[in-house]
């Protein structure tokens, strides 16, 4: 159910049991910005955008300052650049690629979509500890790539490249996704749907086989401490939204040394885990926080996967489908689940009901240093602080989402922006659905003006009559 009349804003806040600081996002055709823990808009970068936006200590952003028009590019931005608090730049990336946009002409373009990670933190947000610094020297960015590879599909293809860079824009190292194409456990049939349709975008005309949206490093970890070779903190965790599979790359060989997917029905412990269905956000999180050394992600559910054409798919393209979403943390070892968060954890417990939490598209999860997680529906621009017993501290919800989504969302400590005097915290306590009514309507409460008793009417979850054998 999606109510066409909701509550905006903060709709749910318990200071004593969150982990309070600004919330950071972006919002199309507004731009970035940074609310209180009330969901006060206490600073905006108008038309800067974000995908995602992030920020280091001393209040200064990162984002781009131009999105490639569709008929040029998908989900390309031309940069990444670092923004002050007052609005001017001090730092940006460009000369990724040089082409030719059809309204600017030939320009030298970054390609940077849905992921980047800056020196000093493995994974964009506040790790005890693991602090971006202001003069930081290299960058890892998650970029886009044209390419023909006729073993995959005669059509052109979307690639997708981890680019690090230094602090000037040199290139010190990259991957391509496509080039280990031939590595990633697909079956005939799923190579045979991709080969035939590999994903068209609509817009630029490309197949976007794997579609990436998420690319950080391992960072310092207890399974690396422990002798484990396949999780050297430089080694970089990413994963595909259309293939349903997660992997980590040996930054040091170029070789895939840990792999979940696509087949999550190998095993009883791969069939509780999965299957994972458009995931967003996965990455490790990081040693100084609560679970360091679990996988957190957001397992959104939709649609996803290639293999045979099935009854919900004629083409062979999104052969597994999910409606509802969950949050889960699990051992990277053992693949055992650790914590999760669904609709059922809301109080939904009837599968119908699962869309209640479900964002199908974007979306991301914070673990925050008291435990609690923070999380972004991207799809209904709904933000949630839950802690590890599920319990809902804090809500709020973007007013005009009609629109857009919103891609990411991180909780930002409140030293980290000298410029503000952190705002006084005011509990919101939300009334209870039954209760919660606009003037002039009636008390939709079951409390009638009259009630009269059905002859012959057992009641509900009442024992049925003893059978009368007579």
């Amino acid at each position: 159910m999606g109510q066409s009349i909701f509550p905006t804003g903060v709709t749910n806040f318990r200071p004593s049991k969150t982990w309070s600081g600004y919330t950071l996002f972006n919002a199309k055709n507004e731009g970035t910005i940074l609310i209180d823990m009330n969901g006060k808009i206490v600073h905006e970068w108008k038309d800067l955008q974000g995908f995602p936006n992030k920020m280091i200590n001393g209040g200064k952003v990162f984002g781009s300052l131009r999105c490639r028009k569709s008929s040029d590019a998908y989900q390309d931005y031309a940069d990444l650049t670092e923004i002050d608090w007052d609005g001017n730049i001090r730092w940006s990336f460009t000369h990724n690629e040089e082409v030719t946009d059809q309204e600017i002409g030939k320009t030298w373009v970054a390609r940077v979509h849905h992921d980047y990670q800056l020196e000093g933190n493995p994974v964009g947000y506040f790790v005890p500890g693991q602090e971006t610094k202001d003069d930081f020297k290299k960058v890892l960015l998650l970029t886009h790539h044209d390419r023909k590879i006729g073993s995959i599909s005669p059509y052109p293809l979307l690639d997708h490249v981890l680019l690090e860079i230094d602090r000037n824009g040199n290139k010190l190292w990259s991957w391509s996704t496509l080039d280990h194409f031939n590595d990633f456990p697909l079956t005939d049939e799923q190579k045979n749907a991709i080969f035939k349709n590999p994903n068209f975008q609509s817009a630029s005309k490309e197949g976007d086989v794997f579609h990436i949206n998420y690319a950080s490093y391992l960072g310092p970890n207890k399974w690396f401490d422990q002798g484990d070779q396949r999780f050297k903190p430089n080694n970089i965790l990413m994963g595909s939204r259309e293939a349903m599979m997660s992997w980590i790359v040996d930054h040091d060989t170029g070789k895939i040394v840990w792999l979940l997917g696509p087949d999550f029905t190998k095993s009883f412990t791969l069939r509780n885990l999965g299957p994972l269905v458009g995931m967003h956000n996965v990455h490790l999180i990081p040693k100084g926080l609560p679970g360091a050394g679990n996988i957190l992600a957001l397992n959104n559910g939709g649609w996803a996967g290639y293999g045979a054409p099935n009854q919900t798919s004629s083409t062979g393209m999104r052969t597994t489908r999910i409606d509802g979403s969950e949050v889960i943390e699990f051992n990277p070892i053992t693949l055992e689940k650790k914590w999760s968060f669904s609709a059922k954890d809301m109080g939904y417990k009837v599968a119908a009901h699962a869309n209640y939490f479900y964002s199908p598209l974007q979306g991301s999860v914070q673990r925050l240093p008291n435990g609690n997680t923070l999380i972004d529906e991207g799809a209904g621009g709904r933000f949630l602080e839950v802690t590890p017993s599920h319990e809902i501290v804090w809500e709020y919800i973007y007013p005009y989402i009609a629109d857009h989504l919103i891609y990411r969302a991180y909780r930002i400590p409140y030293d980290w922006i000298p410029q503000l005097s952190p705002s006084t915290e005011i509990a919101v306590t939300p009334p209870a659905n039954s209760e919660f009514h606009l003037p002039g309507a009636a008390d939709p409460s079951l409390n009638p003006i009259t009630t009269v008793s059905v002859t012959g009417a057992y009641g509900y979850n009442k024992p049925s009559p003893a059978k009368n054998n007579n």
